[in-house]
């Protein structure tokens, strides 16, 4: 990596250190999100998953981490993140079975279709919300170009008939990500995060399978937090041990 990549970027480890990823010192760092949405996709040895926006790529690095046999691409339209999640497909190994586009989600994806696609979009319209500043940031947190409607259309045309979307977002937004997965897309599964026991959920994952046609599930969901603040033992086997969701 360049000198300059290399000041602008710092190195975290995820997965209890199984994950080593660049990511940049400013604007937008990965935090848990990504580890969950890699968790609740259940990939089997031999299928293909797009990462559509996939930054530096840390979901798509905790999914090849957990699911060794499966390939990877990630789609990602800002050559600096990029160019990162270039650079963390090497620091794990990962050159021979994983991928990283630069363009739109919009665009043609080179590959598809896919087995699976899983996102994790903006997630504020605009005008709702302080945008960041920073310009980065603010493209990873608010729609550009994109609403829901059209990334879950993206979806659908880089998935295979009966292909397996899985995306996390937040609780407050589900029935918008509801509508907008109405068309191409059922067999939704529902699955909360609660931040502690007892308090509204702020995030979602979702699981949708292209033309599927069974009724919607709403699932237990994971508590991520004790009450006294540290992680509920089944968070921590999500997010240090690898242990898979089960949506």
């Amino acid at each position: 990596m360049p000198e300059a990549a290399e000041r602008a970027a710092s190195e975290d480890r995820l997965l209890d250190g199984r994950v080593r990823l660049l990511q940049p010192r400013d604007g937008y760092r990965a935090a848990i999100d990504p580890v969950l949405l890699a968790a609740a996709v259940p990939a089997a040895p031999g299928e293909q998953v797009a990462d559509l926006g996939c930054g530096v790529g840390a979901a798509l690095l905790c999914l090849a981490a957990r699911c060794p046999e499966v390939s990877v691409t990630g789609i990602e339209r800002d050559p600096g993140l990029a160019a990162l999640a270039r650079e963390n497909l090497g620091l794990n190994g990962l050159g021979g079975r994983a991928a990283i586009v630069e363009g739109s989600v919009a665009d043609p994806i080179p590959g598809a279709p896919f087995d699976r696609v899983m996102m994790n979009p903006p997630f504020l319209p605009p005008g709702r919300g302080r945008a960041s500043v920073h310009p980065v940031k603010a493209a990873a947190n608010v729609e550009d170009g994109l609403d829901l409607a059209g990334w879950a259309a993206a979806a659908a045309r880089a998935l295979k008939p009966r292909g397996w979307l899985t995306l996390i977002h937040r609780a407050d937004r589900v029935d918008e990500i509801c509508a907008a997965l109405r068309s191409g897309f059922g067999s939704l599964t529902l699955f909360p995060l609660w931040p502690r026991a007892g308090q509204p959920a702020r995030r979602l994952l979702v699981q949708a399978r292209r033309g599927g046609r069974s009724p919607a599930v709403l699932a237990a969901g994971l508590v991520l937090h004790e009450a006294g603040g540290g992680y509920t033992p089944a968070a921590q086997a999500v997010l240090r041990d690898a242990a898979p969701l089960a949506l």
